[in-house]
């Protein structure tokens, strides 16, 4: 199995995992969700690296081992994707996201036609009528939001992840409790959800299919964040979209079934970018 090195570009921590041999398409962008970071595509980057394809996923401003850049916006994070992209010279990629990674990804992908050559979309949303969920929702109050934030602790935060996926270990609570571990971190995660106005993405109607680009939509079965159906949602915006619906698993379906969803992703990026030679 492939190596994966952590490194830093653009003022981002990141993960690479890198081909030994012949390089296949354009390299793979992994874009996490909260409350992870980079760590969650731990079993995808070297299965795409054995694939034959570069593979990288960034730590997001203020999670992982990524520094805070207040504030820590949805605009804000948009930026730090392309100051990343730039900054290691990648003309087109490949994007996987999940979570609020699709939220970021997507729009960025939109905002720069031509540089997506392939999109797999994994638990999450892209449109001007979505509605958050309960947690999401404490965090965008003011006051609440605060409260909340203040009230994880190592401890609870590790049983929180234990009860979302039996994959949550204490070596990935602590990656993950990275994005808590100080005020201004904490900041941030207020920032980002006081900042995820659905509206943004009225403007956005449409673009997706503009793109005219292969699309994967990997989605947990069980999903209670972003339910199933928004899979099929997205289909009707980019009707030759491919759906696989991963029985048993949940929101944090890389977590649940990274085997499965690494086939998934590497079958979708070969039939993307042709056979092998």
């Amino acid at each position: 199995m492939s190596a994966v090195e952590l490194k830093h570009a653009g003022g981002l921590a990141y993960r690479e995992a890198a081909p030994g041999g012949e390089v296949r398409g354009d390299p793979v962008l992994c874009l996490h969700g909260f409350p992870e970071s980079s760590y969650m595509w731990q079993r995808l980057l070297p299965a795409l690296a054995d694939a034959g394809y570069r593979a990288l996923a960034p730590d997001l401003p203020g999670f992982g081992d990524s520094e805070p850049d207040p504030p820590g916006t949805w605009e804000r994070h948009l930026d730090a994707v392309e100051r990343f992209r730039t900054a290691l010279g990648l003309e087109r990629v490949a994007i996987v996201v999940h979570d609020w990674g699709g939220l970021v990804g997507l729009r960025w992908a939109c905002d720069h036609p031509g540089v997506a050559s392939a999109i797999v979309a994994s638990d999450t949303g892209f449109f001007p009528d979505g509605k958050w969920h309960g947690l999401a929702k404490g965090l965008r109050t003011p006051g609440q939001g605060e409260e909340l934030v203040a009230q994880f602790t190592r401890e609870g935060f590790g049983a929180m992840m234990a009860s979302l996926s039996t994959a949550f270990d204490e070596t990935a609570a602590e990656e993950y409790w990275k994005a808590f571990a100080t005020p201004q971190g904490r900041q941030g995660i207020l920032d980002l959800y006081r900042s995820g106005d659905f509206s943004k993405l009225e403007p956005y109607r449409g673009q997706l299919a503009g793109l005219d680009v292969p699309m994967l939509c990997l989605w947990g079965q069980n999903d209670e964040f972003a339910p199933v159906a928004g899979a099929y949602r997205f289909r009707k915006e980019v009707p030759r979209a491919e759906i696989v619906v991963v029985e048993g698993a949940g929101h944090f379906v890389f977590a649940d079934e990274p085997e499965r969803c690494a086939e998934a992703v590497v079958r979708f990026l070969d039939g993307a970018y042709g056979p092998a030679g």
